[in-house]
């Protein structure tokens, strides 16, 4: 609107150029000198004269009404196409067969397809066709990696690189794959998470019974619902002499000089021959009370999945500090004394509680293999950025964390087993819970490939999220336009100093006629 009144402008130099036509030069010639002046008949024969000053003026005018008129250039939008994530476990596995026919699908709709690493990496033709072909071979074995980055925190980042683009990622849904915070990422992403395909069966411990003549070996077997443990006695074998269990490849027993044995797979680090009992102990004071009841028993029920019971230990005084202890459970909320934050570096594993008043919460730990349990405070201490998120609820936030301190480590409760704080206490899964975490440690690097746990899809992604419509392969894209009036400004300058040109030049062309 602003820029159409000011169009109008071009009216006034044509006004202007009409009135002040000159007329023509009066020459007294004999007689006519006696006679008056005619009247001026300016307006009676209106003409156009001096044309291109005119179209300069007027293009001057127009250059300015435009600019007014705040114009933009319309820049098209370059193609957002659907982009296909594949996570590098997924990738490697022969669970990629389950998902091949909706990528071809997806990528017939001109999808491209990446690899949910760092950069996002294109997949060519050929690279998928390679990784679909490993994956649909029957007689070639795959083994199970799980993605070693956090895949809520590389979905995240990829939404982030690539927005308002349909984004559909295709991820394994092993629990060792997920850390941190659940996001809550844009209506683009269609996530879909596939099982492990096959189980996993492992040494995690073996131990020599006190006669001296027998092992008992902790055979743990994993797959997408659970992670369990069974116990198998067998004669001690000689000296480098083969142990065979059933799903197993031969293992070959190793007497080392330091008068320790160990048990030596064919691939795989070495797992030693125990011969002792775990140490535990639980102190607490009287606020604790019944926190400590409820980790008593399930202590209790807990080491009846261990080859050797261990021995356990209750008390409401400090353990003395040359007490050989493998757990400490610190249940109360005076801080643990510096010695026994010092026997950590030796192999001390010290389990500690909520230690604030806490402040309420509405969430559930929902572990893959056990009901829902509900938690009603939790503590608002940040977890470590070295910490190992061990168990989550429902929301993403940690429940209980680990911190590794030179051999031994710190478990963190962000909760506590008090009714008013949680059901973990009462709740007949805490022993399950806990069984893993009293079973002597895999190396990091051996210990991921075992677990093959998935997290429920609720779990990975909000109800909303995991309800929403597929996205469209190509999104449309809202037009951008680049402001163009400093070049209209430059114009109107150029075209205001050409006409002042001009102009001096016909005045000063005028003036030498006259004379």
């Amino acid at each position: 609107m602003a820029g159409g009144l000011a169009l109008l402008g071009i009216l006034v130099p044509l006004a202007i150029h009409l009135w002040n036509r000159r007329p023509g030069r009066l020459v007294q010639v004999g007689s006519l000198r006696w006679l008056s002046t005619a009247a001026n008949r300016r307006m009676r024969n209106l003409k156009l004269e001096q044309l291109l000053l005119l179209l300069l003026r007027a293009a001057v005018v127009a250059a300015l009404a435009l600019a007014v008129a705040d114009p933009a250039r319309l820049i098209p939008a370059p193609p957002r196409h659907g982009q296909i994530l594949l996570s590098p476990d997924l990738l490697g596995s022969s669970s990629l067969a389950a998902v091949r026919t909706t990528v071809d699908s997806l990528r017939k709709q001109g999808y491209e397809l990446r690899q949910l690493a760092p950069g996002l990496p294109r997949l060519s033709g050929a690279a998928w066709r390679r990784f679909d072909s490993l994956a649909t071979a029957t007689n070639v074995p795959t083994r199970f990696e799980p993605s070693p980055d956090n895949l809520w925190a590389r979905v995240q980042q990829a939404a982030d690189s690539l927005p308002e683009r349909p984004l559909h990622v295709f991820t394994l849904a092993t629990q060792s794959s997920f850390r941190g915070t659940r996001p809550t990422l844009p209506s683009t992403v269609h996530w879909q998470t596939v099982p492990a395909a096959d189980s996993g069966t492992w040494v995690q411990a073996a131990y020599q019974t006190p006669r001296g003549d027998s092992l008992r070996l902790l055979l743990g077997s994993s797959n997408e619902a659970a992670t369990q443990f069974r116990t198998v006695a067998m004669r001690l074998p000689s000296a480098n002499g083969e142990v065979r269990v059933p799903g197993l490849p031969p293992l070959r027993y190793e007497a080392r000089s330091n008068g320790r044995a160990v048990l030596q797979p064919t691939t795989g680090p070495a797992v030693p021959v125990q011969t002792a009992a775990l140490r535990l102990a639980i102190y607490h004071d009287a606020a604790h009370a019944q926190d400590a009841k409820y980790m008593q028993a399930a202590l209790r029920a807990a080491s009846l999945g261990l080859p050797i019971t261990p021995l356990l230990t209750v008390a409401t005084t400090l353990p003395a500090a040359t007490q050989q202890l493998d757990w400490l459970f610190w249940l109360s909320d005076t801080p643990v004394p510096a010695a026994w934050q010092q026997r950590t570096t030796r192999g001390l594993r010290l389990w500690q509680e909520a230690a604030t008043a806490g402040v309420p919460t509405n969430a559930t730990l929902a572990q893959p293999s056990t009901q829902p349990i509900r938690l009603l405070r939790r503590d608002t201490l940040a977890s470590s950025p070295a910490g190992l998120e061990l168990w989550l609820d429902g929301q993403g936030q940690p429940v209980l964390t680990r911190t590794s301190q030179g051999r031994g480590a710190t478990y963190h409760l962000h909760t506590r087993l008090h009714p008013s704080w949680s059901e973990l206490g009462s709740s007949a899964e805490l022993p399950t819970l806990l069984l893993p975490l009293l079973q002597p440690d895999l190396p990091t690097s051996a210990a991921q490939p075992y677990d093959r746990r998935s997290l429920a899809v609720s779990q990975i992604l909000s109800l909303k999220q995991a309800t929403a419509a597929s996205p469209r392969a190509h999104l449309v894209t809202p037009p951008t336009y680049a402001d163009v009036r400093p070049w209209v400004v430059m114009l109107a300058a150029l075209l205001f100093g050409l006409e002042r040109w001009l102009a001096r030049r016909r005045v000063v062309s005028s003036a030498s006629a006259t004379v």
